[in-house]
C-alpha cells in the first residue's frame, strides 16, 4: 500500500464508487476555478480523465465543473489540510483532506486515530519523500525505462492494467507530463504525493489491524489521500 498513492476500493461496492465520486467530484471542483473547459485547464482536464476512468457519470461531472467554475452560484470553498500520525503498530500515515469545515474535520480524524497515534506537523513527513507521480498507458510496445529517460522522469514502476507510474521531482511533473506522449504514453493522471522512505512490513492480524484503520481514514468524506509507509 505504501507504493501506491490511490487508495484501494471495492470497485463493485456502490458506497465504494460513491466515495471515489465524492473525492473526484471537489478536486474537480477546485481545478475549474481556473477555468471550465478542460481543453484550456490542464489540471482540470487531469482530473476529468481521472473521472472518465472510474466511470463517474456524465451530469455528476459536468456539475462538479459548473459549480467549481461558480457557473451554479456561489462555488463552494474547500480547503486543504494534511494530518500526521501513525497506523497501529507504528505505521506512519500521511492524511491529505479537503473540507469546507476545518474544526469539524480535525475533530472527526482525532476520533478516527484512537487505534493510532495522531502527531503534529512533520513528525512523519520526514519519512517520505514527496514527488510527482503520473500514470500514463503505453502506445502499442512502448518502452517505459526510455520514455522515463527521455521524458525527464526520476523512476517508473508497473501501475494498473497495463500501466506505468512514473515519478519525477515535484517541480518537473508538469514536463514529465507534457513529454510522455512524444515516447509512446498516453498520461490518464498526475498529482503531487508522498512515498514512504522506509516501509513497515506486516502480516496475519497485524496488518489485518492496519488495513482496517486505513480504511475508516479512507471512508471518511473530506479524506481526499492516504500515504502509508506499509510494505506490500
Amino acid at each position: 500500500m505504501g507504493a501506491q498513492w490511490k487508495a484501494k476500493h471495492k470497485e463493485a461496492a456502490a458506497n465504494a464508487k460513491g466515495r471515489i465520486f465524492g473525492k473526484l467530484s471537489k478536486e474537480i471542483m477546485i481545478a475549474a476555478r481556473s477555468g471550465p473547459d478542460p481543453d484550456m485547464n490542464p489540471r482540470l482536464r487531469l482530473v476529468v480523465e481521472q473521472a472518465k476512468k472510474a466511470s463517474m457519470p456524465r451530469e455528476t461531472l459536468e456539475r462538479a465543473i459548473k459549480k467549481g467554475a461558480g457557473l451554479l452560484g456561489d462555488a463552494v470553498q474547500f480547503e486543504r489540510t494534511t494530518y500526521e500520525g501513525f497506523a497501529p503498530h507504528q505505521v506512519p500515515l500521511i492524511v491529505e483532506c479537503l473540507t469546507d469545515n476545518i474544526n469539524r474535520t480535525v475533530a472527526e480524524i482525532r476520533v478516527l486515530f484512537r487505534k493510532g497515534q495522531l502527531g503534529a506537523s512533520g513528525s512523519v513527513a520526514w519519512d517520505f519523500d514527496y514527488v510527482g507521480m503520473i500514470e500514463a498507458s503505453p502506445v502499442a510496445d512502448a518502452d517505459p525505462e526510455l520514455a522515463a529517460i527521455e521524458a525527464g522522469a526520476q523512476d517508473f514502476e508497473p501501475a494498473e492494467n497495463g500501466a506505468t507510474l512514473f515519478l519525477s521531482d515535484p517541480t518537473d511533473m508538469d514536463a514529465v507530463c507534457r513529454a510522455l506522449p512524444a515516447h509512446g504514453f498516453n498520461v490518464t493522471a498526475a498529482q503531487l504525493g508522498y512515498r514512504p522512505k522506509n516501509p513497515v512490513s506486516l502480516s496475519g492480524a497485524e496488518l489485518e489491524e492496519v488495513e482496517a484503520f486505513l480504511e475508516a481514514i479512507d471512508a471518511h468524506d473530506d479524506v481526499q489521500n492516504v500515504y502509508v509507509g506499509l510494505a506490500g
